[in-house]
């Protein structure tokens, strides 16, 4: 492969913006372990769709990786132990979110071993296409990139849907966020073993591993290792904010457009992230459960950043005590990326199965601290970022004026992932993510 190959222009969507990447902080570290906390916080509801039911009672000792939570029907997961402990309590917990949730309070025993005692060694050759997608469900698989979709739901399309590709998401294009990256240098086995299951499952005749151009490492190393007789590629696309999101990357590989309202079914791919893929490549085999993730922990308030190993249930003031939060600087914690992350209230909230990133910010200036809003000046600054074609000026106008159901069935408000280009470009400061957000909340309470 010459260098040719690698630094030609890539392949890109319209729109979009560049942020600072912040990358440079994490890039280079590999996945490390931490000590376990002293008590771990499971919710049950990790993902889209029903919460898990509980399978144990206070006071039950379990194992790591011994199931404590079923999937509560379909479009649902389990839960398994992220550590050997005892039940103290199943009770309301703090979320990212903002209201309490239930969840499973396990006490470590930091005198066991914590090896996972809990599996099923399985022939993978042998499955069936749906023996693999219960087995998914039953590892309790969402997707990692942040959407906690769970996994085995995109393994079965729609009834007369054709899933022809699998586009493999290795854009991780959030500042600051290098998990994923570090997944395709280090997890590279189990990731080429999930994609070959996910092509099993899902009929699709070819998978395209797309990665933004400012991980040319991780791209090139991809090329080296995947079997030739696979039918597997990897991909460069422009580095550009919101190269990851799934419209975005359809529209950048294949040249397709999910139509408004569809699904990416609908254009024949089905999209996973590099970390789900990985995590099922190595989890299927053993028939174990999802208990830990890969995560960055990053930030100006943080003196020894890096990409852990996290387990599920992981206080983040625990997690963030054993990087070097400076606390009398942080100003804000944002689990995800700082464009569609979502800052924390308390520090007790827990690590779940979602979470790929920790960014400690640092306080602003005091005289930052409570930016003006002004009125839009019509510069049309937000039409040029947004990557779906909206008017986001618009549509602002029209959530000041409280005309939600307006904005939805006139100017496609549901159309906007909340990605944050509009706001970020926006010199009157206007918070207009945050407006689509309360207008899409108050228009399904109003459906509701």
């Amino acid at each position: 492969m010459g260098l040719f190959s690698l630094f030609q222009r890539h392949r890109t969507f319209d729109h979009g913006i560049y942020p600072v990447e912040h990358k440079e902080l994490t890039a280079d570290k590999p996945i490390r372990r931490l000590p376990f906390a002293p008590e771990l916080v499971i919710p049950f509801a990790q993902h889209k769709g029903e919460p898990a039911v509980p399978l144990v009672k206070v006071g039950q000792e379990v194992v790591r990786g011994e199931p404590i939570a079923r999937a509560e029907g379909f479009v649902s997961v389990p839960m398994h132990a992220p550590a050997t402990g005892v039940i103290r309590a199943i009770a309301l917990a703090p979320s990212a979110d903002g209201p309490k949730t239930l969840a499973i309070y396990l006490k470590v025993y930091h005198a066991a071993s914590q090896q996972v005692l809990y599996d099923l060694d399985r022939d993978l050759d042998a499955m069936t296409p749906a023996q693999i997608v219960a087995a998914v469900q039953d590892a309790g698989l969402v997707g990692l990139g942040g959407g906690a979709f769970p996994s085995h739901v995109k393994m079965q399309p729609p009834a007369g849907k054709v899933i022809e590709t699998v586009i493999v998401n290795g854009c991780e294009c959030e500042p600051y966020l290098t998990c994923d990256h570090r997944i395709m240098l280090e997890q590279t086995e189990a990731l080429i073993r999930g994609i070959k299951l996910a092509l099993k499952a899902t009929g699709a005749k070819q998978a395209i591993i797309g990665v933004e151009d400012n991980k040319l490492d991780a791209v090139a190393h991809l090329r080296a290792v995947i079997p030739k007789e696979l039918p597997i590629t990897a991909e460069a696309v422009e580095t550009k904010y919101p190269q990851g999101a799934e419209k975005m990357l359809i529209k950048s590989l294949l040249r397709k457009e999910v139509p408004i309202g569809g699904l990416p079914a609908d254009v024949g791919v089905a999209v996973y992230n590099v970390g789900t893929l990985a995590q099922m490549g190595d989890l299927l085999p053993k028939g174990r459960g999802l208990i830990e993730r890969v995560v960055t922990v990053s930030g100006p308030a943080v003196s020894n950043p890096g990409n852990f190993m996290v387990p599920v249930g992981t206080p983040l003031r625990f997690l963030l005590g054993q990087v070097g939060l400076a606390a009398d600087r942080v100003g804000e914690v944002i689990l995800g990326g700082p464009m569609m992350g979502m800052a924390v209230a308390s520090l007790d909230v827990p690590v779940t199965k979602a979470v790929s990133g920790v960014v400690a910010l640092e306080r602003e200036d005091p005289d930052l601290d409570r930016r003006k809003v002004y009125p839009c000046i019509k510069c049309a600054e937000c039409l040029k970022a947004c990557p779906v074609s909206l008017n986001p000026s618009m549509l602002g106008e029209l959530a000041l004026a409280r005309q939600y159901e307006r904005m939805a069935e006139e100017f496609n408000l549901d159309q906007c992932f909340e990605c944050g280009c509009c706001a970020y470009v926006c010199p009157s400061n206007i918070p207009l993510t945050q407006y689509f957000r309360i207008a899409k909340s108050i228009n399904r309470d109003r459906q509701k």
